[in-house]
């Protein structure tokens, strides 16, 4: 990082939105790790309040301000937010919440729309960051040879998420959370093609999550972590199978995504850039044997029969670059990935 000429100066605020996610909490980590103060949004800002404790006794007081905003789409939303600031990292997103298209998928475009409106008035910001989806790109197709890259489009889920209703189903829900992705997506680039504002936007667009959990206590288990605690207690409890149903696809380790993003924005050759956070493959299957070979005393379902594997070839180097060019080293692991929650897990049991 030291050879590398830096866009955003350190000691400089960063407005991180939806900063008690499980991603943006460690995009804000890795900020703060790397000489960054943060000011986060948050819908509630009494129930996320442990982010200021949390982060402040670690990384120095002060390093970290909350600032509420209860709806995204609201006009102006992160006007306020934004103030002062020298760079952007749009995180917050409503997952999986709706199965109705005309609910899910203008609430993330006009948030998008939102907090690149926000940083256009605010001469001080520089960049923007906005935290995208794999499902942007394309859904999981299990045992097809297709590529991922900066030119491809997930216009298949969009198709799917706006046909007639009923609008119910685990698919359907899960189309509009793509679509909604997809041009939310497409929306910050015809911002940026329209209006020329003063600020670089670069987008990252992850695969399934996986690593530590900053806070379980406050943040519970939250969104794609839910999943691998289900396979862990063999998907028995309400709501499960839905998640035993899920194809498999990339991984990501949540901290090598955080890095991403924080290397998305500063580094100064990185500009108007897709850049896709995907480890490796997997399945259910090669979690499961990674349970069992690191807590054999413990008994896990068998294999699931069918999954088949995700052999989509994606444009993932770039993103490795630049997570090699500022931590040191490449993605890491599934077992690593998965051990921080395993290990909490196993000594509840």
């Amino acid at each position: 990082m030291s050879d590398s000429p830096i866009a955003i100066p350190k000691g400089s605020r960063v407005l991180v939105t939806g900063a008690n996610g499980f991603i943006a909490s460690h995009i804000c980590k890795q900020l703060l790790e790397n000489g960054y103060n943060v000011r986060g949004t948050v819908r509630n800002a009494s129930r996320s309040a442990w982010l200021v404790p949390y982060f402040n006794t670690r990384y120095g007081a002060d390093s970290i301000s909350l600032v509420e905003v209860s709806d995204m789409a609201a006009d102006g939303a992160f006007d306020d937010a934004v103030q002062g600031c020298a760079a952007v990292i749009h995180t917050a997103t409503p997952v999986m919440q709706s199965s109705d298209p005309n609910v899910a998928i203008p609430s993330v475009i006009k948030g998008t729309v939102n907090a690149l409106q926000a940083a256009s008035k605010e001469p001080t910001v520089k960049r923007v960051v906005l935290t995208s989806s794999s499902t942007a790109a394309a859904s999981p197709q299990p045992n097809k040879i297709f590529h991922i890259n900066p030119s491809v489009w997930n216009e298949d889920a969009v198709k799917a998420a706006w046909a007639p209703p009923p609008y119910e189903g685990v698919q359907r829900t899960a189309d509009v959370y793509s679509a909604s992705k997809t041009q939310g997506e497409q929306a910050a680039w015809d911002f940026m093609k329209k209006e020329k504002p003063g600020f670089v936007l670069n987008c990252v667009l992850p695969n399934m999550n996986i690593g530590e959990i900053l806070s379980i206590e406050h943040q519970g288990y939250p969104s794609t972590m839910a999943w691998v605690k289900a396979l862990w207690g063999g998907f028995s409890g309400e709501g499960e199978e839905g998640m035993k149903a899920m194809p498999p696809q990339y991984y990501i380790n949540v901290d090598d995504n955080a890095t991403v993003h924080v290397a998305a924005l500063i580094f100064e050759d990185v500009k108007d850039e897709r850049l896709f956070t995907f480890a490796s493959p997997y399945s259910w299957n090669d979690l499961l044997a990674i349970f069992r070979r690191l807590y054999p005393g413990k008994k896990f379902i068998d294999d699931i029969e069918g999954l088949g594997e995700d052999k989509s070839i994606v444009a993932d180097e770039r993103a490795e670059y630049l997570l090699k060019r500022l931590k040191g080293s490449g993605w890491t692991s599934l077992e690593e990935s998965v051990r921080s929650l395993t290990d909490k897990l196993a000594a509840e049991t």
